[in-house]
């Protein structure tokens, strides 16, 4: 399972330990991923979501996870929000006919 938040696309991040001594070691930065369970309103189920922090403030500030996807384009999404984003979308479609 890639270390990747599926929202913002955040990842690990690499570069060096510098000692006192300028000494330079590989290193490495993780993101702060977090499994969280989040309600689709559309789908009427419990979404399980890999986020980032970050991604987990933004998806709130923005109304919720069918918000956040419905008002994001395809390209800047993962290929699990987008597969989730059409799903959404039909649900919705469903429940509107």
């Amino acid at each position: 399972m890639p270390r990747r938040c599926a929202i913002t696309g955040k990842g690990v991040m690499t570069g060096n330990n510098v000692s006192h001594a300028h000494n330079k070691t590989r290193r490495t930065w993780d993101p702060n991923l977090q499994v969280t369970s989040m309600t689709s309103d559309a789908l009427k189920s419990q979404v399980r979501l890999r986020l980032s922090a970050h991604g987990l403030r933004t998806v709130e500030h923005r109304g919720g996870i069918d918000a956040y996807l419905l008002s994001t384009a395809d390209t800047k999404l993962s290929s699990e929000a987008r597969k989730l984003k059409k799903r959404i979308k039909k649900a919705a479609a469903q429940s509107a006919a």
